[in-house]
């Protein structure tokens, strides 16, 4: 016979102080006004509830947040930037879940040229990593309209494209390494510069595209590449489908 796992309950109001004190009451948002940016995707297709957004602003603040809530059997609702459209960072309407915000994990904790690496939290800003790559001059290749207002947490946990996803991959293929907090609280520290690593599972792969279902991803190591020193635009005209392959073949030569 197969293991029932256990339903999710409300929070209860000593769950709730609890997780206050963790981040402080500056950063547990309760009022409805606060709240209403967290709660509602951009374009008014989602929208959902919540008793507390929550905006940690460390690891340690993630782990204790997220143990506390799996201890309680408490949903937790991780979210970045709030760009996505699918509704995944956006409550349930029952108002029982949490909202976890990584807005404040937004330092960048290193730029290695030797290694051609960032290493930034979940909470910058698509933009800030193209300034911080184009400064060190670098290229930083996602790109995408949302990019100003985009997180690298969520980039990773939707596993996005852009623009220059025929080039370059998605964001799998920009991503060295991450740090990620386990349901249970767990940190667990993958990050590295290492273009070539073969020992063992491939984790990071794992969190990459799960959409904040296995773990609360809170910072990243990303690949920087050579900046292009010219660039071209074209608009090329095509006179059939068949003929959008052999012009992108010819273009990736």
């Amino acid at each position: 016979m197969t293991a029932q796992t256990p339903p999710l309950l409300p929070p209860t109001a000593a769950l709730l102080a609890e997780l206050t004190t963790i981040v402080g009451a500056k950063y547990a948002l309760s009022d409805p006004t606060d709240q209403a940016p967290f709660l509602k995707e951009w374009r008014g297709r989602y929208s959902g509830q919540t008793p507390l957004v929550l905006k940690p602003g460390s690891v340690l603040e993630v782990s204790a947040i997220l143990k506390a809530c799996n201890a309680a059997r408490v949903g937790i609702v991780p979210q970045a930037g709030n760009t996505g459209l699918v509704g995944g960072q956006i409550p349930h309407e029952s108002g029982t879940e949490i909202v976890l915000s990584v807005a404040r994990l937004n330092r960048i904790r290193a730029l290695d040229a030797t290694a051609s690496a960032i290493t930034v939290e979940a909470g910058v800003t698509l933009s800030s990593v193209h300034s911080a790559a184009d400064d060190a001059g670098f290229l930083f290749p996602l790109s995408m309209a949302s990019e100003g207002s985009c997180c690298i947490g969520g980039n990773i946990a939707t596993n996005a494209g852009g623009v220059a996803v025929l080039a370059y991959g998605n964001m799998r293929a920009q991503v060295l390494g991450l740090e990620a907090v386990l349901a249970d609280g767990r940190i667990w520290n993958g990050l590295s510069l290492l273009r070539k690593d073969n020992t063992g599972y491939d984790l990071k792969s794992l969190l990459i595209g799960s959409e904040g279902t296995l773990a609360v991803i809170t910072a990243a190591t990303l690949k920087l590449y050579p900046r292009p020193q010219d660039v071209a635009v074209a608009l090329v005209a095509v006179a059939s489908l068949e003929s959008v392959d052999t012009f992108y073949n010819m273009a990736k030569r």
